[in-house]
C-alpha cells in the first residue's frame, strides 16, 4: 500500500479551546481525533496536533530576512498564490495581528513569493508562503 508523503507536526499549546478558535475557525482547518489534552487538525492534508503543555511555546528569537526579523522557530505552509491571498484576506477579517504582514519577497528573482507570518494564540510561530513559480522553491 502507497502512502502519500505528509508532515506530521506537534506544537505546544497552553489552552486547547483558543487553539479550537484559532485553528479550526480563524484557519479554518477541519479538526479530527482528540482528548481533553490534544487535537489533530487538517493542515492542507498534513497532520498538525496542538497539544496542552504548561507555559506553551518557547521564542528562540529572530533571524534576518530579507528585512525582516523572522520569528524562530516557527512553521508553515507553501500555498498557491491564489489560497496565500484568501487566506491573508480571511486572517484580517478575523482581526488577526500580523508579526510580518503579507508581501512580496525577494521580486524579479527565482525564489520570488509572497509571505506573511503570524502567531497562534499560544505563541507559536507560523509562515504561509506562495512562492510566483512552485518549481522554484529550492532554486539556488
Amino acid at each position: 500500500m502507497s502512502v502519500r508523503p505528509a508532515v506530521h507536526l506537534a506544537i505546544p499549546v497552553d489552552d486547547l479551546e483558543a487553539a479550537r478558535q484559532f485553528y479550526g475557525n480563524v484557519l479554518g482547518l477541519s479538526e479530527g481525533r482528540s482528548t481533553g489534552h490534544w487535537v489533530d487538525w487538517d493542515l492542507h492534508g498534513h497532520q498538525l496536533v496542538t497539544h496542552v503543555v504548561p507555559g506553551g511555546p518557547v521564542s528562540a528569537g529572530s533571524s534576518e530576512v530579507d528585512g525582516h526579523a523572522v520569528p524562530v522557530p516557527h512553521f508553515g505552509l507553501l500555498l498557491s498564490t491564489e489560497d496565500f491571498h484568501t487566506l491573508a484576506d480571511r486572517l484580517r477579517a478575523a482581526s488577526v495581528e500580523f508579526v510580518i504582514e503579507p508581501y512580496r519577497r525577494f521580486p524579479g528573482r527565482p525564489a520570488e513569493q509572497w509571505t506573511m507570518f503570524l502567531t497562534d494564540p499560544a505563541g507559536n510561530a507560523l509562515e504561509f508562503k506562495a512562492f510566483r513559480d512552485e518549481s522554484q522553491v529550492f532554486t539556488r
